[in-house]
């Protein structure tokens, strides 16, 4: 930019100001919009990334359910564990009370010491396994051990004893112990039933993936207990899952007459149906910037098609005085550049503002500097590009015009 052609270009603006302060003002609204709507899609992006200490992409899960009077839950549950876990290709299967990722699971809350008041209890989500639970989630052991066969406390829905063990996610330990090793430590539920801790896992995400506590896992060793129902989640060797599902619902539905096989799914299809609103946001937000944009970039190349057109005679008179192809360009690249940067410094108040209203009204992180800086050079760079064309039709006016009559 050349510094000379600031003051003339800002004299031809003030005279044809209407145009400029329209655009001034959609530039400024793109920004604001630009910038936050990008900002919330990228939080989005990293809240179905997050890891979830599970081997997810190997996992599926099967629901059976009895239908006649003769139906044995346990005595079919017995023959499918020990089918599904003979089956080449299958790493480990356990029976469970929820799915992982699915929205739907139980919660308790236990304290560090018996009495413990409720506003000082932990929450967690929990999962009844058998022995190879932890080995079905592929979650990995920080410290302590596995369930043994003997824990497994057998189905009884009247039952007032706790579980004897129980094996918990890192972020439980630190809530209840800190920095201290939980391993050996004992935990207290609601009835003051003691627990010990015997193993802590390293990471896993539970069944609500928008609670603030989803990491806040229990493994616990009980038999699960609810209807006639069965609910395994099977783990596989890597690219071997659809192969083996198809192979377990075939089996399944026909090797027992008195139940049904209600569903046969991958893991992921359960958190994929959970992220589904997350996932449908940021598409929203992202089709809505790139419409904004294209919209503004249709402002800006408008706004500069209208001023080569109505100073066709002028383009003329300065060809004709000595003006090369290069200084017309130049002259309302300048010019286009004011608006935008008019726009630009108008927008970036108004997307602290909207920024800071966000982060209030719905709780989320306040604008990151960062953004702000990409979406003002995405606008500038976008500005210029869309003045570029009618700037290059300008410099193409012949000097022969500044001699005609209208």
């Amino acid at each position: 930019m050349v510094m000379s052609d600031i003051r003339p270009v800002l004299s031809a603006l003030l005279r044809n100001r209407t145009g400029a302060i329209l655009v001034s003002l959609q530039v400024a609204i793109a920004l604001a919009v630009l910038v936050n709507a990008i900002y919330i899609v990228k939080q989005r992006v990293d809240l179905i990334g997050r890891p979830t200490g599970m081997d997810v992409a190997n996992m599926f899960t099967v629901v059976s359910s009895g239908f006649t009077q003769d139906h044995d839950r346990l005595a079919t549950a017995r023959n499918d564990l020990a089918w599904l876990r003979a089956q080449p290709g299958v790493v480990a299967a356990t029976r469970t009370n929820a799915i992982p990722l699915s929205g739907g699971g139980s919660s308790t809350t236990i304290g560090s010491q018996p009495d413990t008041p409720n506003d000082k209890n932990v929450a967690i989500n929990y999962f009844e396994v058998d022995e190879g639970g932890l080995e079905t989630f592929g979650v990995k052991l920080a410290a302590g051990r596995n369930f043994r066969a003997e824990e497994i406390m057998p189905p009884d829905p009247n039952s007032t004893k706790a579980p004897p063990t129980a094996i918990i996610t890192k972020s439980v330990a630190r809530a209840l112990f800190g920095s201290e090793d939980a391993v050996g430590k004992v935990v207290y539920d609601s009835l003051n039933r003691p627990t010990t801790i015997v193993g802590v896992i390293d990471h896993m995400h539970g069944s609500w993936v928008t609670w603030d506590k989803v990491d806040q896992v229990a493994l616990l060793p009980v038999t699960p207990s609810f209807g006639g129902d069965n609910l395994y989640i099977v783990r596989t060797a890597p690219g071997l899952r659809d192969e083996t599902l198809r192979k377990v619902e075939e089996y399944l539905s026909t090797s027992d007459s008195t139940r049904m096989i209600r569903g046969v799914r991958p893991l992921e299809y359960y958190r994929d149906r959970s992220y589904l609103s997350d996932r449908n946001m940021a598409i929203f937000l992202v089709s809505i910037t790139a419409l904004l944009a294209g919209v503004t970039a249709l402002g800006i190349f408008a706004l500069a098609t209208f001023n080569v057109s109505i100073r066709t005679r002028q383009i003329g008179t300065r060809r004709a005085i000595g003006a090369r192809r290069a200084d017309i360009v130049r002259y309302f690249l300048v010019e286009n550049w004011l608006v935008t940067t008019g726009g630009v410094l108008l927008g970036v108040a108004l997307a602290f503002g909207v920024g800071y209203w966000l982060s209030t009204q719905y709780e989320l992180p306040r604008l990151d500097l960062y953004y702000l800086l990409a979406g003002v050079l995405l606008l500038w760079a976008l500005g210029q590009a869309a003045a570029w064309q009618p700037s290059r039709r300008a410099a193409r006016i012949s000097p022969s015009v500044a001699t005609r009559t209208v």
